[in-house]
């Protein structure tokens, strides 16, 4: 049937999840660091979802689509109230999290992070897990733009994140006790392209300076469509 719906700009899109919590049906997921309109069944057409993007990135449009289908919603509100997600995983309880990405096909992620706190400003300069540690020293807005960042950085790695631009505190004086005061066997340093991401990068290569050791360091630069940049 041709009826109205929402439709979502993934080049708007920054990722920030506001949509996704605002819509009470559960029609929007986040997928790969970005909005999508995941069951349209789902979708009633009322915009709740609109005054809660930041970017604009959300507008009506009328087109083919499937009727909205209130029962659905109710027994997947039914699930989530049950403790498990409409895909039928379990919920809080389990470090899984599944997105239906499409009505046959589900994307699942896997947390592969080992300690918390993680940001900068919280985490302890002294703790167990920092022995033998490598660090991921990244800023927060790169597990966003980057669909696979559990996978690829956050794996076999003590997490720390932070924004330089918000954050009004110098990380380098941090980072380098918990550098010089630890047994760390390596730095891997992930940042956007964007200009400000650069006060990460180099808070960290003073505290590498400034801790006295030789440590084996990377960087790793995210583009702003969620791309490594070579």
């Amino acid at each position: 049937m041709i009826r109205k719906i929402i439709k979502i700009d993934e080049n708007k899109c920054n990722g920030c999840g506001a949509c996704a919590n605002a819509c009470h049906e559960g029609a929007i997921g986040m997928i790969n660091g970005k909005a999508k309109l995941v069951r349209e069944d789902y979708c009633d057409g009322l915009g709740d979802c609109l005054p809660a993007c930041p970017t604009g990135a959300i507008t009506f449009e009328e087109r083919e689509a499937l009727s909205y289908n209130e029962a659905a919603v109710q027994a997947a509100k039914q699930q989530k109230q049950e403790g498990k997600l409409p895909c039928g995983c379990p919920g809080t309880a389990s470090k899984t999290i599944c997105h239906e990405a499409t009505d046959t096909a589900k994307v699942t992620v896997h947390s592969r992070l080992s300690q918390w706190p993680v940001q900068i400003k919280l985490v302890p300069v002294n703790a167990s897990y920092f022995n033998g540690a490598n660090l991921l020293i990244a800023a927060d807005c790169t597990a966003y733009a980057y669909g696979n960042f559990h996978n690829d950085f956050i794996k076999n790695k003590i997490t720390l994140i932070g924004c330089p631009k918000l954050d009004s505190v110098d990380y380098s004086e941090k980072l380098t006790q918990i550098i010089a005061q630890n047994d760390i066997k390596g730095v891997t340093i992930v940042r956007m392209e964007v200009p400000c991401c650069g006060g990460i990068e180099n808070a960290v290569k003073q505290a590498l300076q400034a801790s006295g050791k030789f440590i084996p360091w990377q960087v790793v630069t995210i583009s702003a469509d969620g791309h490594i940049i070579e």
